[in-house]
């Protein structure tokens, strides 16, 4: 759950910016059935079975347009929710529910679809070492959104954001000239409570970054007998994040390597919404 400042700092803009997109002047449709304040009830529906994420921003939709709207929800995040499923219900002005509805069930839906997928993935690491991780690959501005529910979905957030860790890619070995190279530089420039983390290709690669004393090492895109041989090389002398095109459907081929990390861009840019509905609607 967000803490009341994150939400008021980080949360509520962004869910601003969300209602201004979809709301630019006015809700042209709601106010030409509803000219006037009704109070009215709707019931959130889960139409698929999965894990729900993000009840809190999607009570934060409506409360942000009107503070008297009332969320009960029957199911927190991180809770297991079948297709049928009545998840919540939300009262308050009829007209208020209609212009939020679309931006609250996304923001629901995506969570919740991005828990759902990353549940999924992490029960194929479970009895193993290995920790699940995400990875930047996110939609911008939702962010905050996506590794709240990696976490929610039983993983791990790798770094937030260029701020906060040192991870030295290709382009970065490119740019100072080679992997021994960027790590020394790194360790001169960076703080030195930072870990510094080296993504390598190949076995001459991974050599230099042991050399140079990274403290992680990303092993990136190799095949199983190359990952095997390069963890036998590292020997403990670092840690050990394997990477490249990891999903649902192929991270079971490297559950027996022992490694400390293994990280997927899929927990966040390919997993599916789950579909949730509001429905029945009606004046009280």
């Amino acid at each position: 759950m967000f803490d009341q400042a994150t939400m008021k700092l980080k949360v509520d803009p962004l869910i601003r910016m969300a209602l201004e997109e979809d709301i630019t002047s006015e809700d042209v449709s709601t106010n030409s059935v509803m000219p006037t304040a009704t109070m009215g009830e709707v019931d959130l529906i889960c139409k698929q079975d999965g894990i729900l994420c993000g009840a809190q921003v999607f009570a934060r939709v409506f409360t942000l347009l009107d503070e008297s709207v009332k969320t009960e929800f029957y199911a927190q995040d991180g809770d297991a929710i079948s297709k049928g499923q009545l998840i919540a219900k939300v009262r308050g002005d009829i007209r208020v529910l209609l212009s939020g509805e679309r931006t609250a069930l996304n923001y629901l839906q995506r969570m919740s679809g991005v828990a759902t997928y990353t549940k999924s993935v992490a029960a194929l690491l479970e009895g193993t070492k290995t920790k699940l991780l995400d990875t930047r690959k996110t939609t911008p501005n939702n962010r905050i959104f996506e590794k709240y529910s990696v976490r929610i979905g039983g993983g791990n957030n790798h770094r937030y954001n260029l701020s906060d860790g040192v991870l030295l890619k290709d382009n970065h070995i490119g740019a100072a000239g080679g992997v021994k190279e960027a790590v020394w530089m790194a360790k001169a420039y960076a703080p030195f409570v930072r870990k510094i983390e080296v993504e390598v290709e190949t076995m001459d690669m991974v050599k230099e970054a042991v050399e140079a004393g990274a403290h992680i090492i990303m092993l990136d895109n190799m095949n199983h007998d190359q990952l095997k041989e390069a963890i036998a090389y590292i020997d403990g002398r670092a840690e050990v994040e394997v990477s490249g095109n990891v999903t649902k459907e192929n991270i079971a081929k490297l559950t027996d390597l022992g490694v400390d990390y293994i990280s997927s861009g899929a927990l966040t840019h390919s997993a599916p919404i789950l579909d949730l509905s509001l429905k029945n609607l009606h004046a009280v």
